[in-house]
């Protein structure tokens, strides 16, 4: 299944995480960190789909933390939102709570970077 671009992809199983994590290694991936009981989060939940149709070539996951919890301790998560920017499998940057200037700036500074090669 290949990621839709312009698209914010939920994540509901742990083995989709690693694929996704896996299959997205030459790109940068912006992972919000959610929760339906979560106010910030349902906030910048229209940002981030926002932001995820103007650059399509990052990858943007969603992780509800109740579903998968352990996802969510792996990578260290403990407030909501968190926004964890992966490459190649490394966290590369990290913006906590429903900030949308820093989160915009955050996926702008990477996304160029990745592209210069």
């Amino acid at each position: 299944m290949a990621a839709e671009e312009g698209q914010v992809i939920g994540v509901h199983s742990v083995e989709a995480w690693k694929e996704h994590i896996e299959k997205g290694n030459q790109k940068l991936i912006v992972v919000d960190f959610t929760a339906t009981w979560c106010g910030p989060c349902r906030f910048i939940a229209p940002i981030f789909a926002e932001i995820a149709k103007k650059t399509p070539e990052v990858i943007f996951l969603k992780v509800d933390v109740d579903e998968l919890k352990t996802v969510a301790e792996d990578w260290g998560v403990e407030a909501m939102p968190t926004f964890l920017f992966l490459k190649e499998g490394k966290v590369v940057d990290k913006v906590v709570g429903a900030k949308k200037e820093e989160l915009q700036l955050t996926i702008v500074k990477h996304s160029t970077a990745s592209s210069s090669s």
